[in-house]
């Protein structure tokens, strides 16, 4: 009885460390799931040392100040990834546009949105940012209506692609979807408003899948870049066969990120099935009701793509699909000032994959690589400590990068007009 009276006492002091020990273990997860130990810093540039990259370091601070997230969230990827995900921005606007329809060679319908500035531009130009958005998106997304209005109170008209079979109130009107590299879509509208405004010039911006879009379409033909000032890429991936790979492995939570794309392109697919899978003389000769049964069990947009989105354009594997549809080929052809823009705790791209635009900013003077610590795929939000603020650092950066450039091209403009009138009066 006696010991057991001197042993009592102690037992509370050994729940304690327990608990002390939970919550000590609980709060390294937290830290180490948040990053918070991980530092803000300004992105890392990689660019060739020019008059353009020069002028571009003073006219855009956002590329030399540091980047700084939310503080309890910000510095996770995952959290940035799946807040733009879930929630897009916050208190987004609702820009007012007139949807255009462009009926396609092959019976498709296009559309896009436009939207006239709501001011004057700062060089006093026409410009127009033509707009491809992510995988799936268009222009009723949140991260896109809170883009264009910033755009526009910035003095841009901006038409933004609806990825073909993405808009729920848009059927198709042939046996064709949006692929992962298609340009037709989106030359189709840059020509509309090459026509339609012949003073305006161009800025083209791409969102992630939408980036590859751009890039491969610019790099396609030197037509492409007629009135172009500048092209803008965020947090795409730059090679589809490589990142393949990646995109099948756990590491980052990559497959799970895999599954949830794959879901989501499915119910696509499905609401459009009558018009692609139904009895259509038209539709791919190769797509059969095989290909709807292997779609309902697909659990990857791997099974996806080789089931359904390569037959579209008549790919034979899905190897073939990814190496043409991808802008990796296409880079090195572009000659206007790119702006490559990625996340360094993006889950959804590989670092791996960052070797394609840093080895490709190191050789050409028209092109810089932005890779900022944090801002997962297509968050980068901004805040003081728990709320984002509603416009994010990446849609500061565009914008900015845009001014910076139409500010460039019209102090050349400027100087060779002042050139051709000295040399006249000589």
């Amino acid at each position: 009885k006696m010991s057991a009276m001197l042993e009592t006492p102690e037992l509370p002091a050994v729940f304690d460390g327990v608990k002390l020990a939970a919550v000590a273990a609980a709060l390294y997860v937290v830290v180490r799931c948040l990053n918070l130990k991980s530092p803000t810093a300004p992105p890392e540039l990689v660019f060739q040392d020019s008059a353009l990259s020069r002028f571009l370091l003073k006219s855009c601070p956002l590329l030399t100040k540091e980047y700084i997230p939310p503080l309890i969230w910000g510095k996770s990827g995952h959290i940035q990834t799946a807040l733009y995900g879930k929630m897009g921005r916050v208190r987004s606007p609702h820009p007012y546009g007139l949807r255009k329809y462009l009926t396609m060679p092959d019976g498709a319908t296009a559309t896009f949105d436009l939207f006239e500035p709501q001011s004057e531009h700062c060089t006093g130009e026409d410009v127009t940012m033509v707009i491809c958005p992510g995988i799936a998106n268009h222009s009723e997304k949140q991260y896109i209506r809170t883009f264009v209005d910033y755009a526009q109170k910035n003095g841009y008209r901006c038409a933004v692609l609806n990825h073909l079979g993405a808009l729920p109130s848009i059927e198709l009107t042939s046996p064709r979807m949006f692929t992962y590299g298609c340009t037709w879509e989106f030359g189709a509208m840059v020509n509309y408003i090459k026509k339609t405004y012949p003073q305006t010039q161009l800025v083209v911006v791409g969102f992630s899948l939408g980036g590859n879009i751009v890039c491969k379409y610019l790099g396609e033909s030197q037509a492409s870049q007629e009135r172009v000032l500048c092209c803008v890429s965020v947090c795409q991936g730059y090679s589809a066969l490589r990142a393949q790979e990646t995109f099948m492995q756990w590491d980052q939570c990559r497959r799970f990120y895999n599954f949830l794309m794959a879901d989501n392109m499915k119910k696509i697919i499905l609401s459009h099935r009558q018009v692609l899978f139904g009895d259509n003389m038209k539709k791919p000769q190769s797509l059969s009701d095989a290909d709807l049964s292997k779609l309902y069990t697909a659990t990857s947009l791997m099974q996806i793509d080789d089931n359904v989105m390569r037959k579209f354009h008549g790919y034979s594997s899905l190897k073939e699909y990814y190496e043409e549809e991808s802008c990796l080929h296409y880079l090195h052809r572009i000659y206007v000032p790119l702006l490559l823009v990625n996340a360094a705790d993006d889950p959804l791209v590989h670092e791996s994959l960052l070797s394609i635009p840093r080895t490709l900013s190191e050789k050409r003077e028209n092109v810089m690589h932005v890779l900022p610590l944090h801002g997962g795929h297509l968050g980068f939000f901004e805040g003081s400590v728990l709320f984002p603020e509603p416009l994010t650092w990446m849609d500061k950066l565009v914008v900015q990068y845009a001014n910076a450039i139409c500010q460039w091209e019209k102090t050349k403009s400027h100087c060779s007009d002042t050139e051709q009138a000295v040399s006249g009066q000589e």
